[in-house]
This record gives C-alpha cells, structure tokens and sequence, in this order.
C-alpha cells in the first residue's frame, strides 16, 4: 500500500475538481476566436493566454502528481505553477467583473473565490 500512497493521496478531492472546471472553462473557449475576447474586452494576446491557461493549469495540476513519481522535484514545480497560474485568472475574472467591492466579491462570487483558493492552496503546497 505504501508504494500507492501518492495515488491515493486526499488531495485528489481538491485536485480532480479543480482541474475539471478549469479543463472545462478552457475547451468551451475553443476555437480561439477575437469575437469572445472582444465580449470581455480583452486583447486577442492576453484571450490566447487565459484560454490556454486554463487547459494547461487544469492539465497541470493533475500531471503534477503523476510526474511525481518518477520526478519529485519537477512534478511539485508543475503543481504549484498550475495552482499560481489557477489564482491568477480567477483574480482576473473577478476583477473584469468590476464588483463594488470585497465583500461583494466574497458573497455573490463564490465560485470564482473558490477557484483563487483552490488555486492559491496548490500554488503553496505543491504535492508536499
């Protein structure tokens, strides 16, 4: 059992999740088109690098635990560059959303705070 911990690991509760909804928001940004980043008012530049962020980080943070196995070292940076990639489009979806304030943000964006610290939790942790 002890050569299967890291498969087995909780963190797959918080893992599989999260990539799931980022591997979603980014395949149903495909094809990647200036029209969708013209609805968010977004260069076409910075619309290829969330619509391929997404689909990496949520790729990502799941690679990163089965790299760990053969690389530790490597499989750890790709967790946390997954998770710091995660928090840093759901700050920016949240600030394109333009709420009042942080208190709105918190009661009526739920997901999105989720997504930061979901993201956040793997950006600090990695598979440690």
């Amino acid at each position: 059992m002890r050569n299967f911990y890291w498969l087995v690991n909780s963190d797959w509760f918080i893992r599989i999740p999260l990539a799931v909804v980022f591997l979603q928001q980014g395949l149903i940004k495909l094809p990647i088109t200036a029209d969708d980043a013209a609805v968010f008012e977004l260069p076409m530049l910075v619309w290829i690098f969330v619509v391929l962020g997404e689909i990496g980080a949520g790729i990502g943070i799941l690679a990163g635990r089965f790299v760990e196995k053969l690389w530790k070292n490597i499989g750890d940076s790709v967790t946390r560059f997954s998770g710091f990639t995660m928090g840093c489009i759901a700050t920016g979806v949240i600030w394109i959303g333009q709420p009042d304030s942080l208190v709105d943000v918190l009661l009526y964006d739920n997901l999105h705070v989720f997504l930061w610290a979901g993201g956040l939790y793997f950006a600090l942790k990695g598979n440690r």
